[in-house]
């Protein structure tokens, strides 16, 4: 495995052995090689993935570890948001894939995703959305963005045909953009827990 494994990445296991330290009953029930696990924001001092199982119901949420060595597939959330994908998804209809639509034919100075039941939704084939259901989007932020362009892309979300909600991925972690916007102030994700900062760019805060 020679990939950079991010925070929202959905891998897939070569066997059932590679998913440590998981102990919900379900899991046995559910999970299987065929279905990819999602990689969490933590860290582990023998070098495994941390990852969580999702099952599916909405309360059927496991974290675990994965070995490396075991990844045999990764899908990450910016491979897919390809228009001309979406279009052919057979939740085309649904209104986070419509939304997510709308936002991929657009120009964004930056890379971003989809991620949560929608992603994994795009990802597997798999129905775990409705009409109901939220969009969660990621935008890749190794640099610091401008306040004005972050708000162009809030005010797509803004009474759009579903619920969204932006996390933005910086070097130091991520933070909730709507949060950030309004406040001035968001909660940072860390692998060593989270930090209340303003500028979500900066180290020595």
């Amino acid at each position: 495995m020679t990939t950079t494994l991010r925070p929202h990445d959905l891998i897939w296991l070569n066997s059932r052995d590679a998913l440590e330290s998981v102990t919900e009953d379900w899991v046995d029930g559910i999970w299987h090689t065929g279905l990819p696990v999602v990689v969490r924001r933590d860290v582990d001092a023998q070098g495994r993935i941390p990852v969580g199982v999702r099952g599916m119901k909405r309360d059927q949420r496991a974290a675990g570890w994965a070995n490396p060595d075991a990844v045999v597939r990764v899908c990450s959330p910016e491979s897919l948001v390809n228009p001309l994908e979406l279009l052919r998804s057979p939740f085309v209809s649904q209104p986070p894939v419509q939304l997510a639509l709308m936002l991929a034919q657009q120009r964004w100075p930056w890379t971003w995703g989809v991620t949560g039941s929608t992603g994994y939704a795009l990802a597997t084939g798999i129905p775990v959305i409705h009409a109901e259901s939220d969009l969660d989007l990621l935008i890749r932020a190794p640099v610091p963005l401008t306040r004005e362009a972050l708000q162009r892309w809030q005010q797509q979300l803004t009474g759009a045909l579903c619920r969204a909600d932006t996390q933005v991925e910086t070097p130091e972690g991520a933070f909730a953009l709507a949060e950030w916007l309004r406040d001035g102030k968001a909660l940072l994700k860390t692998s060593q827990g989270p930090r209340l900062v303003r500028s979500p760019w900066s180290r020595e805060e």
